[in-house]
């Protein structure tokens, strides 16, 4: 019995556009919630949501088969990258990477020898079903997905060489970041931004890779949708949570 069919990467493979939500509260029965909503994907965010490993563990379990899972690490920690896919993670995305040097090593950490160097231990762990998948070891690596964010000028300059590494299959742009290092805090929307924000976008599809990006402005997610994002967020628990209650509060 081989490993598990991760869904989300074969349809990034097959060119679909699949639209997401960001998990940021940190909450099992909130990702369960969101699970149940018809999201294709759902990211846990162990970079700035409140999530240590056993967190994102209860939240895995949460999710369920209700939508593809994708954790955020808080950086390119190889052991955390590792435990993360001990846990049954499959879809790994890595913040802040800025050299195809850093991209080669995120990979590597997500992808046993002779490929990468992940630890194996996975026979004790949730990934392998707790020693139940027999044929884990042989076919894990065919399931793992690796996404990387480019989220800096630094990043784009040195783009042409990240999507060139092997094992990347897909680059996440981070709008906010990347406003912040152009001078744009808080305002990912300007022009100034978007204009890179869409040459990023076109550089990642003529490299043949899967782009994403993250925004809950509804204008410009349609836009991105008619660019072709394969992996689309177009919210967030917290956002679609606060702006709920504050529409409801309003109505009386």
């Amino acid at each position: 019995m081989p490993a598990p069919v991760n869904w989300f990467r074969a349809r990034l493979r097959a060119g679909e556009t699949q639209i997401g939500l960001w998990l940021g509260l940190g909450d099992p029965s909130c990702a369960e919630l969101c699970a149940q909503a018809g999201f294709d994907w759902l990211v846990i965010d162990a970079e700035h949501g409140p999530n240590e490993l056993r967190d994102v563990l209860a939240q895995l379990r949460a999710i369920g088969g209700g939508a593809q899972p994708v954790v955020r690490v808080r950086d390119d920690n190889r052991a955390l990258i590792k435990q993360m896919l001990d846990i049954g993670a499959q879809t790994i995305l890595v913040p802040m990477i800025e050299s195809a040097e850093q991209a080669r090593e995120a990979v590597r950490s997500a992808h046993y020898p002779p490929v990468g160097v992940r630890g194996v231990g996975a026979a004790l762990a949730r990934a392998s079903a707790y020693n139940a998948i027999p044929d884990y070891l042989a076919t894990a690596d065919e399931q793992i997905c690796v996404l990387l964010q480019v989220e800096s000028m630094t990043a784009v300059a040195a783009l042409d060489e990240i999507l060139a590494v092997d094992g990347v299959d897909g680059i996440f742009v981070g709008p906010a970041d990347l406003a912040a290092d152009m001078g744009f805090l808080g305002a990912p929307g300007a022009p100034e931004v978007q204009d890179v924000v869409s040459d990023v976008l076109s550089r990642i599809h003529a490299a043949g890779k899967a782009a994403g990006i993250l925004t809950s402005d509804r204008t410009l997610a349609q836009g991105y949708a008619e660019m072709g994002v394969e992996f689309l967020a177009v919210g967030s628990d917290v956002g679609v949570l606060s702006g709920g209650l504050k529409a409801l509060r309003a109505a009386f």
